[in-house]
């Protein structure tokens, strides 16, 4: 960028998903993936909510009765939302696997790319990738 010489750095970026209940999105991101969640304001209704595991972060946005497109089948290897990188993919895929309100869009597997994945959908209807460099 012209004329800053280096003084500009990203520094992360977060992803924000649109939501039409921010509490039972919460619930599910605790009770599934294990996150830490906080609603704004600290009781329901939230009108924004923060998911943090680790080093990862999600936003939430609420706005009541959205429904998101489904459009993972609309190209070649699907419509992702988020791109998570994870230590122990086999043991998570093994984790989600057996629970029963988990959907699997993708099975585990290794990619050309040097990653292993797998993919499933969130209550919303987003798609989450979890990925392990190889």
């Amino acid at each position: 960028m012209g004329g800053h010489d280096g003084k500009i750095k990203f520094d992360g970026a977060t992803p924000v998903f649109l939501v039409s209940d921010i509490a039972s999105t919460m619930h599910w991101y605790a009770a599934h993936l294990g996150f830490n969640v906080q609603g704004v304001p600290e009781s329901p209704p939230h009108t924004f909510g923060f998911l943090r595991k680790d080093d990862v972060e999600i936003f939430l946005q609420q706005l009541d009765g959205y429904r998101r497109p489904d459009l993972y089948d609309k190209r070649e290897g699907g419509v992702w939302s988020v791109y998570l990188q994870v230590e122990g993919v086999r043991e998570l895929f093994d984790a989600l696997s057996q629970m029963p309100d988990v959907t699997m869009l993708e099975p585990l597997c290794h990619q050309p790319y040097g990653q292993t994945e797998f993919v499933i959908r969130d209550p919303n209807g987003y798609a989450l990738v979890f990925a392990q460099r190889d």
